[in-house]
């Protein structure tokens, strides 16, 4: 694939999960406090890091199905929320152990330096959003944060990344998505705007390198370099 020098955008937005953070291991660890609540087993950690992507609900479903469970709505429903329970909690505990990826911090101090608003628009709840980012003291960074909660609908559709555009007061066209799998590139796309990915996150099994982005870096400290000044 070839690709190009970027062209300065206007804003920046960033997928969350698999893209600035590593936060499959509280993810799992959620998940399987949430299944032992109703007493059943929950898959093991390096089989819900392919399940991350698209929202909580899609990931307890995908985990219910992998472990050949059959539960009613209200079943299944129950497990969501003792999984949004136990994910709050880490938090509240300070037992979360995600992290910035390798050169994520240090992309957001760069760009946030030459004065590009950024965004982060993310599939995870806005509350838990914003605790780890305050957590992780990265909120700084950043003027707008677009949860899974915030619009009616979530990524890959564009509303979520229009909605964040909307409120740094840019056009669509003119920003940049930044993410990790599928739901970014459909999503950015659909906006109408370009697309970097990183081939280290949660792609639910697919091979971003596959995927038709207009770059790809190996790590997010290159994205800075990336983009005309």
């Amino acid at each position: 694939m070839k690709f190009r020098r970027l062209a300065r955008p206007s804003a920046v937005l960033f997928d969350l999960d698999g893209t600035l953070l590593d936060t499959a291991g509280d993810i799992a660890l959620a998940l399987s406090r949430a299944f032992a609540d109703h007493g059943y087993l929950a898959p093991p950690p390096a089989a819900v890091r392919q399940m991350i992507g698209k929202g909580a609900p899609v990931l307890v479903e995908r985990a219910v199905a992998a472990q050949g469970l059959t539960l009613d709505p209200a079943r299944q429903a129950a497990v969501l929320d003792r999984f949004f329970h136990h994910y709050g909690r880490l938090q509240d505990l300070d037992e979360c152990a995600a992290e910035p990826y390798p050169g994520a911090r240090e992309a957001l101090v760069s760009l946030h330096a030459a004065g590009l608003p950024l965004a982060v628009v993310t599939n995870k709840y806005r509350r838990f959003a914003t605790g780890l980012l305050q957590r992780l003291h990265l909120a700084d960074y950043l003027r707008v944060v677009v949860g899974g909660d915030t619009c009616e609908r979530r990524k890959p559709d564009p509303m979520p990344l229009l909605h964040a555009c909307a409120q740094l007061g840019v056009a669509p066209s003119t920003a940049l998505m930044v993410g990790d799998s599928s739901n970014d590139v459909e999503a950015a796309r659909a906006a109408g705007m370009p697309v970097v990915l990183v081939p280290y996150g949660y792609t639910e099994g697919q091979d971003p390198r596959l995927l038709p982005c207009d770059h790809m870096v190996d790590s997010l400290a290159d994205l800075p370099g990336l983009i005309a000044p």
